[in-house]
């Protein structure tokens, strides 16, 4: 029996395993790849508060995970087939076995589109990336595709602009979701009814392979591919009803990643999150993990950890 069960060792749950071992509560990570996540593919980062220079996604990632063992959190790699959360006890069923705990902490982050482009997986972290504010200032001077069909791809568009020379955006759609009209933003070509059909490049992104609105197929030169199309899905599926979801699957939440089970938390991209970034995963990680701490020591309140 654990105290606490976190089920996913991305940046939100290992931030929250940082809290809660630190906190005596013993804790138990599960996570079914610790080296294809987000972060985990991420190529640099630059931009992490308290970290110097540039790293790798998976070096930062490996640094919060020691930070956790330091502490006691116990860390395993299996693949979990359902959980019941509904009673006071919670169970997680695993290809290695049934574990339980007192309270469980969801940080699963979000799955990937189901068909992604050709080159775009081999060329991850090497030119291509799902983060404008994560890697935008890597691509200075330079001419970067945007693709995307949404408010969210416009608003990571505008993020660029300060960084790159020129931006071809380029919408698969006859417009952007959730935007009136055609946005005007510098230095940017939007290109409407334009089909990216793959990324091309050896070690690092050289160009894009496209259909234009006419129906002519073009490469496009560029040094870097943002990808912000529709489909991307919190990994949720496994909660089986036990636990309220939105109508997109995203855990509905309270102020301290609190569901409306007693004592199941969320953290992270399970969440409706405004942006997606690795230091806004840990946040909520550290707010669940001391959620957690409340609960199971039936604190009125939160006590946070200073030492």
């Amino acid at each position: 029996m654990y105290d606490v069960i976190i089920i996913g060792g991305g940046p939100a749950g290992a931030s929250a395993a940082i809290y809660t071992a630190r906190g005596n509560l013993k804790t138990l990570v599960i996570d079914k790849a610790p080296g294809t996540g987000a972060l985990a593919l991420t190529h640099k980062i630059a931009n992490y508060p308290g970290v110097e220079g540039e790293l790798s996604g998976k070096e930062l990632l490996d640094k919060m995970r020691r930070q956790a063992e330091s502490f006691g959190a116990e860390f395993i790699q299996t693949t979990i087939s359902a959980v019941d959360v509904e009673d006071e006890e919670k169970a997680v069923f695993t290809a290695h076995g049934t574990f339980e705990a007192k309270a469980v902490i969801v940080a699963t982050g979000a799955k990937g589109r189901n068909r992604m482009l050709p080159g775009e997986e081999e060329l991850l972290g090497r030119g291509v990336s799902t983060c404008a504010t994560c890697d935008g200032a890597f691509y200075e001077g330079k001419h970067v595709a945007v693709i995307g069909d949404t408010e969210e791809a416009l608003e990571e568009a505008h993020a660029l602009t300060k960084f790159t020379d020129k931006i071809t955006f380029l919408v698969p759609r006859a417009d952007l979701q959730g935007v009136e009209g055609t946005p005007e933003l510098p230095n940017t070509e939007i290109k409407f009814r334009t089909r990216p059909l793959e990324i091309i490049g050896n070690s690092s992104v050289e160009g894009l392979r496209l259909r234009t609105a006419e129906g002519n197929e073009e490469v496009l030169s560029v040094d870097g591919v943002f990808v912000f199309l529709s489909g991307s899905k919190p990994g949720t599926d496994f909660l089986d009803g036990q636990v309220p979801l939105d109508d997109e699957g995203f855990m509905i939440l309270d102020e301290f990643m609190q569901s409306s089970v007693p004592g199941v938390f969320g953290a992270g991209e399970v969440r409706k999150t405004p942006v997606k970034q690795a230091v806004v995963a840990a946040a909520d990680g550290a707010i669940a993990a001391m959620a957690v701490d409340r609960y199971i020591n039936k604190r009125s309140k939160v006590v946070p950890q200073y030492k």
